[in-house]
């Protein structure tokens, strides 16, 4: 057996080949979820595929989130939390680093020259290319999933999402059709940052569906993102193929959205 580390390295002009065949093309606007130890070694690392990505489409994107060893607090009483966080090390759109479990790559994204990040430490994403700034500008507060958000601009690029070897439960596209499907009573949580701004560190509450444990119940097992995306890709509806090692799948972000929002819809139920 050949084990992860035992592999040749993929060298750039094989992921250039890759991304094409699997129909990424020069004008496109691409989320990227990817692992990169399921891509496999490449010649000069994370940089490399960053490099390519950004020569094969003509933006690309990518979720980060942020690092917070402080996430604790929302878990108290609400009236607790502002206190707890007088000594918290605040979120900086531009220092601090991406979310450890959106993958390494987006980490090496965020810091790679030339890619723009947006201000907010709950729905904070980071893009290059000709749409980057149309992208990731002014991201709204509360909602920061829903309308007017980095997602939903996505969309009306007619943009696509490129999965390469990422999780099930991998598809960040999900959460804005959570706020468009038809759904009653969807779970909203209030979190509690402390952030920079121009006069000082300031705690400020975010409000938004529950992107964590979810914004309903459902009847089947584990999480409802992969049983939404075991449901689409049984339509036959993704490009699919391999990009280094790693099963890759492309889909197109108006359709996706369409068919969760209505998936959605029909198979969550309020909490009970």
């Amino acid at each position: 057996m050949i084990r992860d580390n035992e592999r040749m390295p993929i060298d750039r002009e094989r992921l250039i080949a890759d991304l094409r065949d699997i129909g990424i093309e020069p004008d496109d606007v691409v989320m990227v979820h990817a692992s990169l130890r399921r891509v496999g070694p490449i010649e000069g690392g994370a940089a490399t595929l960053i490099d390519v990505l950004a020569e094969v489409a003509g933006t690309v994107m990518m979720v980060l989130g942020a690092d917070d060893d402080w996430w604790w607090v929302n878990d108290r009483p609400e009236h607790q939390r502002e206190a707890l966080l007088a000594d918290a090390e605040p979120f900086d759109a531009l220092t601090t680093p991406a979310e450890s479990d959106v993958g390494a790559l987006a980490e090496v994204f965020r810091t790679t020259p030339g890619t723009l990040v947006s201000d907010h430490p709950e729905g904070r994403f980071a893009a290059r290319g000709a749409h980057a700034e149309a992208l990731v500008a002014d991201p709204p507060w509360d909602d920061y999933y829903g309308p007017g958000s980095a997602l939903e601009r996505l969309v009306a690029l007619d943009g696509r999402v490129l999965r390469l070897g990422a999780d099930r439960d991998t598809v960040t596209l999900t959460h804005h059709a959570e706020y468009l499907a038809d759904v009653p009573a969807k779970r909203r949580v209030r979190r509690y940052r402390r952030i920079v701004t121009p006069d000082g560190p300031v705690i400020r509450v975010v409000e938004c569906l529950d992107d964590s444990n979810g914004i309903a119940d459902w009847d089947g097992e584990g999480d409802y993102f992969a049983g939404l995306l075991d449901a689409y890709l049984a339509t036959g509806a993704a490009r699919t193929g391999r990009v280094g090692g790693a099963r890759a799948e492309l889909l197109d972000a108006p359709h996706y959205v369409a068919f969760a929002t209505e998936w959605l819809s029909r198979h969550l139920r309020p909490f009970s």
